[in-house]
């Protein structure tokens, strides 16, 4: 089929689709824990050892089974081979831009940057919380682990134990202080 009649996306469109919390600010690179780099290798991995082979044999199988148009086999295999396919390209993109950072090697520890592991009380509530500071691709809230782009990781960045820092919140503003930082 001429691609002019298939609607996928060419390139750089991958990367408009992305949720805004996953796309990296223009020119900023694509910072990330050795945790997160190794993940997304072995999600690579995954797919192209394992994953989009075994696909492969089965549309190839599907395909030889005559009519494809009510083929429901081969329709959905073509289709999630495409999705393979867009994932392991936005996968290479990120893996090639990714500059890995070593927390345990952060110089200035006594301030908040990218990897450190941050422990704050909101002033409003009394309630401590911890969270590390990672990457856009590692980032999961339900685990302690915020965006290095995210309102409050940019609100705490280069603070201090003991300083106070105010930030606008989906809920209204916030004031934090800074109880402990650690890079683990």
């Amino acid at each position: 089929m001429n691609k002019a009649f298939v609607k996928e996306p060419d390139g750089d469109e991958d990367e408009e689709a992305l949720a805004p919390g996953l796309r990296l600010p223009a020119g900023s690179k694509n910072y990330m824990t050795r945790r997160g780099y190794d993940a997304l290798r072995a999600e690579l991995d995954q797919l192209v050892r394992f994953e989009r082979p075994k696909l492969v044999e089965t549309v190839a199988w599907a395909a030889g089974n005559g009519d494809r148009s009510e083929n429901g086999d081969y329709i959905y295999g073509k289709k999630r081979l495409r999705e393979i396919d867009r994932r392991i390209r936005f996968l290479i993109k990120r893996i090639e831009n990714a500059e890995v950072v070593d927390p345990e090697r952060q110089q200035g520890l006594e301030q908040v940057f990218f990897g450190a592991t941050v422990c704050f009380c909101d002033l409003e509530t009394g309630e401590e919380q911890t969270l590390q500071i990672v990457g856009v691709d590692e980032a999961d809230a339900s685990q302690g682990r915020i965006s290095w782009i995210s309102p409050l990781a940019r609100a705490v960045l280069k603070s201090r134990a003991g300083e106070v820092v105010r930030f606008q919140s989906p809920a209204g503003p916030r004031e934090l202080e800074i109880v402990d930082i650690a890079y683990v």
